[in-house]
């Protein structure tokens, strides 16, 4: 079952609670969706361990639930 925009967001924010978070369905089905994601917590990590954070957050559903996720991470000072 497609996971929808809002949980998603959801999700990340529960485990990042100052982050700012906009999603799209990049295809209108609910399994492809682009993620833009503004956190201190990205604050002297890598691109690699941002996007980590963010695939943790959702709890293993990337590759389930949410088929195709594409993702944009930057602290506040970058965005």
């Amino acid at each position: 079952m497609p996971m929808n925009p809002a949980e998603i967001e959801g999700m990340i924010k529960t485990a990042m609670p100052d982050a700012e978070v906009r999603i799209e369905d990049l295809r209108g089905d609910g399994d492809h969706y682009a993620a833009y994601v503004v956190s201190a917590a990205f604050q002297g990590k890598s691109r690699v361990q941002q996007h980590q954070m963010v695939y943790e957050a959702l709890q293993g559903r990337m590759g389930n639930e949410l088929h195709a996720l594409a993702l944009q991470t930057s602290t506040p000072t970058e965005a």
